[in-house]
């Protein structure tokens, strides 16, 4: 009787879609995580070929299960938007984020940030931005052939990639649009919803009294003999 050796098969890599880490230390870094992933979500609504998200997992290398980073925003052009667990490069048409955000919170050490440096050097990130909200103070990166070059002037630079302006106010960084419009919160956009709303209903109430004017106007023309369709 002959017996049939089985090969094993070698054992599917996994890839988590965590690093256990949280996504922000504190508020304020929260909302700015959440404001320049969400505005730039707005920007590029209408491209489908534009993948924006916060907090996911990168590995750029198939097989390399620890090697990777969670930039807190990323944009990857020539990737369809949709529900990811993690950024596997090589699923992607091996096409690497191009530009990246780090907002800096009390806890992110020297050492951990250059790593990421090293990490978003190594595997082509055009466009490197890090923002520490408590001290405003935006510091940016470019590529230029083959590595990542500090950009010297922040102060009314505008990206690439996005089309977006960054400016450094004495107390914050707005960022805007590229038709002039600033980066706004949630709480701010529902404002201005809530005022868009405000003046679109006193239009139509002032329609409605200009429209109950005319007819009573029209109403008395005809009680003095006079056709106010011949006026």
């Amino acid at each position: 009787m002959v017996s049939q050796v089985t090969t094993p098969k070698s054992a599917e890599i996994i890839y988590p879609d965590s690093d256990g880490k949280p996504m922000a230390d504190n508020t304020k870094q929260f909302h700015w995580i959440v404001t320049i992933k969400e505005n730039l979500e707005l920007i590029f609504a209408n491209q489908p070929e534009v993948f924006v998200a916060g907090d996911l997992l990168w590995y750029p290398v198939e097989g390399e299960r620890t090697l990777c980073q969670a930039p807190d925003v990323m944009v990857v052009f020539g990737r369809p938007k949709g529900d990811r667990g993690s950024y596997k490069q090589w699923t992607e048409a091996n096409i690497n984020p191009q530009v990246v955000f780090e907002i800096l919170s009390p806890g992110n050490r020297l050492s951990e940030m250059a790593k990421k440096f090293q990490f978003y050097d190594r595997y082509r990130v055009e466009e490197y931005y890090i923002y520490d909200p408590d001290d405003i103070d935006l510091t940016g990166w470019l590529r230029k052939e083959d590595k990542l070059e500090v950009i010297n002037e922040m102060n009314g630079w505008v990206s690439p990639r996005l089309d977006v302006r960054f400016e450094l106010a004495s107390d914050t960084l707005e960022i805007f649009k590229a038709d002039g419009e600033k980066f706004l919160s949630f709480v701010e956009i529902d404002s201005l919803r809530k005022q868009e709303r405000l003046r679109a209903d006193e239009a139509v109430t002032q329609l409605e009294l200009e429209k109950k004017r005319n007819e009573a106007l029209a109403a008395k023309l005809r009680e003095m003999g006079i056709d106010p369709n011949q006026i």
